[in-house]
């Protein structure tokens, strides 16, 4: 049995669908634990794209359990869109959960998103504008909407007509906008509550349950370690915690229950969205890493901004997470690079700085200071263990386990399920990893 974490070691989008994906086939419960309808993951399976926001990943293995979990923010429209869709590819549903304590996107939730971002100007902090901001801070006032509200009809019409009365007077005073019909979202949600019904669930008994019987489960969560809200590049962050430590409080689970971390970082740096970017590339490379990786959003399609890989805020992604290992994604999209760059350490005001610096004001200024590795100039879309990669790209990889000071256990060479090396299964499998930090291979399965 192991209970294992994943999470994103830069800013998200670094392909945790994929790897949640290829792990879930060895858990047995699968477990969302933060973030809303903000998030998306992308997964291939045999030609078939799946564009998951709020279901789990793991609901395309037929006998696995998938849990969204208390510390998720949910749009039951949206999540009924998605529930319906899977269904329409005769995917069963039966093994979906919903915690009756997640909190509820609200049409005025949406509405402040946009009207605040569009309010900020220069000072956006490139929201989706699919209310997640405004959801939390509901729950943080304590005048949020549950899961478990929509249960209760006569509750649920009595909440909502004062508090959607309340919010009309911020959205007609504040943002010079119509206000909402409180019977229309009343009778809106209570249809999304008949839908949902059968899937909800107290998911911290639920998540007891399972390790009480010994049963494999795998957490995932959305965004990456530097949209986190209280570690990330704060104010340009997420309002919830992607972090390791947020898959406790997300699902109700002791941290002496977790087994490993695992993190997911790109072959380079992704980011979406506003905020400093040090290794940010503008010009032919950038906009080769940005074709090759197809790196438009999940959710919104925005375009992201690519980079040279950060090994500064990758060793930050360690630490803060408690990282036990690396699944790294999209090499091959370095296939064509005559030079690859890392950065290794920042100059800040002429100083060489080897950490992260919390300020947003100080990390804006960073310069990154770089070590150029050679590329490797051929295709390693179709290799499936070490020996089929090119040299280059293997001492590419050592490189980037010496500066995580991590090990690497996977490495995924493409969208597909088996464009991947594995050397270890982090769930069944031991504490051994693909390489060393120090560059030393250490296992020969796969190799």
């Amino acid at each position: 049995m192991a209970n294992v974490i994943v999470i994103g070691a830069q800013w998200g989008d670094e392909g945790k669908g994929k790897i949640t994906d290829l792990l879930s086939r060895s858990a047995d419960v699968v477990v969302r634990y933060q973030g809303g309808v903000n998030a998306g993951h992308t997964i291939v399976v045999e030609g078939n794209t799946f564009k998951l926001h709020l279901i789990p990943s793991g609901i395309l293995y037929p006998d696995t359990e998938c849990i969204i979990g208390s510390g998720t923010v949910i749009d039951p429209q949206v999540l009924i869109t998605e529930l319906d869709q899977i269904e329409k590819l005769n995917i069963s549903t039966d093994n979906l959960f919903i915690s009756e304590t997640a909190h509820v996107t609200m049409p005025y939730h949406r509405l402040f998103d946009r009207a605040a971002e569009e309010r900020r100007g220069n000072y956006k902090i490139g929201t989706t504008g699919r209310g997640i901001g405004p959801t939390y801070a509901d729950k943080s006032e304590r005048t949020g909407i549950r899961v478990l509200d929509l249960m209760d009809p006569q509750g649920l019409s009595e909440q909502l007509e004062w508090t959607i009365n309340y919010k009309n007077v911020i959205l007609e005073k504040l943002y010079n906008l119509p206000p909402l019909d409180p019977q229309v979202v009343i009778k809106e949600y209570l249809g999304y509550a008949e839908r949902l019904r059968p899937h909800v669930v107290d998911s911290s008994l639920k998540i007891y349950d399972a390790i009480q019987h010994r049963r494999n489960i795998l957490f995932e969560g959305a965004q990456g370690t530097l949209l986190d809200l209280d570690h990330g590049t704060y104010p340009y962050v997420t309002s919830s915690n992607p972090v390791a430590g947020g898959a406790c409080v997300g699902t109700g689970l002791g941290p002496t229950a977790i087994d490993r971390v695992i993190g997911v970082a790109k072959a380079y740096t992704t980011r979406v969205g506003e905020g400093p970017f040090p290794t940010e590339l503008e010009g032919e490379v950038g906009e080769l890493l940005c074709a090759r990786g197809a790196e438009f959003g999940t959710t919104t399609g925005r375009k992201r901004r690519c980079g040279w890989f950060d090994a500064v805020i990758g060793r930050y992604a360690v630490r803060i997470n408690g990282m036990d290992c690396l699944a790294i994604t999209k090499l091959d999209v370095l296939d064509d690079v005559e030079e690859i760059k890392v950065c290794v350490a920042y100059e800040i005001d002429g100083e060489r700085c080897e950490h992260f610096p919390t300020g947003s004001r100080r990390f804006a200024s960073c310069r990154p200071i770089y070590k150029t590795i050679p590329g490797w100039k051929q295709s390693t879309s179709d290799c499936r263990k070490l020996s089929d990669l090119p040299k280059q790209a293997l001492d590419y990889l050592k490189f980037l386990a010496e500066l995580m000071e991590v090990p690497i256990a996977i490495v995924s060479l493409g969208a597909s399920r088996d464009q991947t090396i594995i050397v270890e299964d982090p769930i069944h499998g031991p504490k051994r990893a693909l390489l060393h930090p120090d560059g030393t291979p250490v296992s020969t399965v796969n190799a």
